[in-house]
């Protein structure tokens, strides 16, 4: 067995636990998204090595999961993730939520001028990504929002995590941009499977999505 362990870290590493809720939470044993895959990049190195990739163990298996089932069916398409947490939760300066291991941001799918699936570009001049801000074609700076790709990638993220036994509670996006995600091949699956904030948040939510699981939590 202590063989296996240690070929196999994962399987015997203890399950993380999540208290409170994702605005007033704190989180234990959290674990740290990979920094890169065959198919996706985290949105810094520097605020990786800064300990603000961190979620809950289940959380970590449907995310890195999704990426994995996406490398089969959009082999040219490249993602990239965002904030998610500190390794031990609780107050996420600047954001609100993102307490207790459950919220991951991810960047948007972009596509160039010549169609190709690139990165939207992240680093301290445009505040790791999150000062980009598209117009309402879903372009900015000779980019545009993949629709398919990320329709895909929630549609991938939502099988993933019920596959982990837990869910998606919520998807906070741009409501004047999200009639471009029904539009999509996975549109219907979305509308059906995936609930949507259509109130404005206090930041527009155009250049990333904000993705909240669902898991049991104890109290606070």
């Amino acid at each position: 067995m202590l063989l296996f362990c240690l070929m196999s870290a994962s399987v015997c590493a203890a399950e993380s636990i999540c208290y409170g809720s994702t605005s007033n939470g704190r989180l234990e044993g959290g674990v740290q998204l990979p920094g890169e895959g065959s198919n996706f990049v985290s949105y810094s190195d520097t605020a990786a090595l800064m300990g603000r990739t961190y979620v809950h163990s289940v959380v970590r298996r449907a995310v890195v999961g999704a990426y994995g089932s996406l490398e089969s069916s959009m082999p040219d398409k490249v993602f990239k993730y965002a904030e998610t947490g500190l390794q031990g939760g609780g107050p996420f300066s600047p954001h609100k939520t993102h307490q207790n291991g459950l919220s991951v941001d991810f960047m948007v799918p972009v596509i160039d001028r010549q169609g190709r699936s690139v990165h939207l570009p992240t680093h301290y001049f445009n505040k790791l990504g999150y000062a980009v801000e598209f117009n309402r074609q879903a372009e900015y700076d000779g980019l545009r929002i993949d629709f398919e790709a990320m329709a895909a990638h929630l549609a991938a993220l939502h099988r993933a995590a019920q596959a982990e036994g837990i869910d998606i509670w919520r998807v906070i996006f741009d409501p004047d941009l999200q009639p471009k995600l029904w539009q999509t091949e996975q549109g219907a699956y979305l509308k059906k499977h995936l609930t949507f904030s259509t109130r404005r948040s206090w930041v527009r939510h155009d250049e990333h999505y904000h993705v909240d699981f669902t898991v049991a939590c104890r109290p606070m």
